[in-house]
Formats: structure tokens, sequence, C-alpha cells
């Protein structure tokens, strides 16, 4: 049982890994900083999340665990208000999306 658990959080954390790469890569396909901004916390989030699981189910559920579930609600806070500030400091600056002809 123990071998199965480590292949499957070895696993997780490769999808995560993937997921972030994949989306850092999709972030040059974006032209305006908000549209960046915006892939970039999603990835970052889901990616850490996936990620964080896999650790969780690798190592096994014990007090380890629960310090990293305490990060994941820690982040899943921080992180969204985070980036709502970033881009809510960028758009009363006078940032403002480029349009196109």
């Amino acid at each position: 049982m123990n071998l199965w658990t480590t292949i499957i959080g070895n696993i997780i954390i490769v999808i995560g890994l993937i997921f972030m790469t994949l989306g850092v890569l999709g972030i040059y396909r974006f032209n305006d900083y908000f549209s960046r901004i915006l892939i970039t916390s999603k990835v970052d989030t889901v990616g850490f999340l996936t990620i964080m699981t896999g650790m969780i189910i690798k190592h096994g559920f014990a007090f380890f665990s629960g310090k990293i579930v305490l990060i994941l609600a820690l982040y899943m806070i921080t992180n969204p208000i985070a980036t709502h500030a970033i881009t809510r400091a960028a758009h009363i600056s006078g940032y403002r999306i480029k349009k196109e002809r």
C-alpha cells in the first residue's frame, strides 16, 4: 500500500508541475498585463494546490499533512487577495489595455 501511495503522490506532483509549466508557456500567448496576471494567478494557485496535495498523499496523513493543509488554506485566501491588490493598483495608477486597430 505504501508503494502505491508514493506512486500516486508522485503522479499528482508531476501533473502539477506539467500544469505550471504549460501555464507559464501560455502566459506568452496573451498581450496585455491584465490577461497575463489573471492566468498567472490561476496557474500559480492550481499548480501549488496540486503539488501540495501530491505531497500530502505521498507522505501520508499525519501531523505533516495538517501543516500542509493549514498552508493551503492560508494560500487560498491570500493569493487571490494579493493578485487583486496588484491588479487594482495597476488600474488606479492609470495602466490601461491598449486597443488594437
